[in-house]
């Protein structure tokens, strides 16, 4: 018998289950690349359910209890709850939306650990580097929600172009204002737009973008293949300085290492056209918090949204939360109902394949055998640190 750690994000305030606004969600066969979808042997929920919160448990509690597993769920993943069950876990699972981090420390603590598990994509909160010389497999169920969070990053960039939350808050508020809502208001046809780490999520942005008529530009440290360039009309750039000075909407997928902390700091967002906008739906510590701030008081930055903070959740007085000309939400982008669909079937079919001693797909699978392995071996470089510009 093993003990699953599993963490989530708390139930909805209004109780579960909710009341879902659909009857079903649409069945997607493939993914574009024609990686096969999650195959497990079977999944005991509905898709559709809300299954990345507490109540939901990625609806495996059936599966694993009935192999005579012990499942533990818990939103508490920085307190003493996690704690105490992490000393004897041998799985943790979490999603990138409420990360159980486990730390060189935290490992060290769990000496049954063999699986650390990621609902979605996204291991950063995994320190790699430890997990390798623990010997512990570090999976995530890879593309599960690239295309959610591809499409959560469209509809940002066309809120702050079209000025849409201050003409919504006219709205509820009773007002007509058409004047205070169309001010900063702009088409997103004609305008520059770049896309920093042009890996799945990046090219599917590129791809939704394409017919707004608007100049395609990227950057990644591999360029994309020629045919795909000519096909979107796009403009590469080796730097990110090159980029962002050159496009007047810039959106990052770059996954968080030493090359990407703290990129955008006030020099490099002085480089930027001024009423530039930025949308980030990779990680909060690209940017330099405070600089993002006077950036968007200041004028240069026009708007600023994204789904990712530090730490997550963050304070009620993070500054983010007020500064002015922002679209920011929770980190939801890729946990829509229907991505949780596919990656809680994923979740599922790494353990059906950790438990039966089968191999896990190298689709999934970041460190393995006490080295980086799979998709890990190809994003992430030999310190455990992602690779620059790689994009999930």
């Amino acid at each position: 018998m093993a003990k699953i750690l599993c963490v989530l994000y708390p139930d909805p305030v209004t109780g579960y289950p909710p009341e879902y606004a659909r009857d079903s969600i649409p069945m997607v066969e493939a993914y574009p690349d024609g990686q096969p979808m999650p195959s497990p042997a079977t999944i005991d929920f509905t898709p559709g359910e809300l299954l990345g919160c507490v109540s939901g448990e990625l609806g495996l509690r059936k599966y694993l209890e009935a192999a005579g597993h012990e499942l533990v769920v818990t939103s508490d993943k920085d307190g003493a709850e996690f704690e105490r069950h992490l000393a004897d876990a041998e799985v943790v699972i979490s999603q990138p939306f409420w990360p159980a981090y486990l730390s060189a420390e935290r490992i060290a603590k769990a000496p049954n650990l063999k699986l650390a598990l990621t609902a979605g994509i996204g291991s950063d909160h995994v320190d790699l580097d430890a997990a390798i010389k623990s010997g512990i497999t570090v999976a995530e169920v890879t593309y599960s929600n690239s295309i959610s969070v591809a499409e959560h990053a469209v509809m940002q960039i066309l809120t702050l172009v079209r000025n849409f939350v201050p003409s919504y808050k006219w709205v509820i508020e009773g007002g007509w204002n058409i004047a205070d809502c169309v001010e900063r208001a702009y088409d997103l046809e004609g305008m520059d737009v770049g896309v920093i780490a042009a890996g799945r999520i990046g090219q599917a942005v590129l791809r939704r973008l394409a017919p707004f008529g608007v100049r395609l530009h990227y950057f990644d440290t591999r360029r994309l293949p020629l045919e795909l360039e000519q096909e979107l009309n796009l403009t590469f750039h080796d730097s990110v300085e090159s980029l962002v000075s050159s496009v007047d909407v810039v959106d990052v997928h770059a996954p968080l290492h030493p090359s990407t902390y703290h990129m955008f700091d006030a020099d490099l967002l002085a480089t930027m056209r001024r009423g530039s906008y930025i949308v980030n739906t990779a990680r909060a510590e690209i940017m330099v918090r405070d600089d993002v701030v006077a950036a968007l008081e200041s004028g240069r930055l026009a708007g600023y949204a994204g789904d990712v903070w530090y730490p997550q959740p963050p304070a009620a007085d993070h500054p983010w939360r007020t500064m002015p000309h922002h679209a920011m939400t929770p980190h939801v982008s890729g946990t829509t109902l229907s991505a949780q669909a596919r990656y809680a079937a994923g979740a599922r079919e790494i353990l059906e394949d950790f438990f039966a001693g089968s191999p896990i797909r190298d689709e999934y699978l970041i460190v393995d055998g006490g080295a980086l392995a799979g998709v890990g071996a190809a994003s992430y470089t030999a310190d455990g640190k992602a690779s620059p510009g790689a994009g999930a």
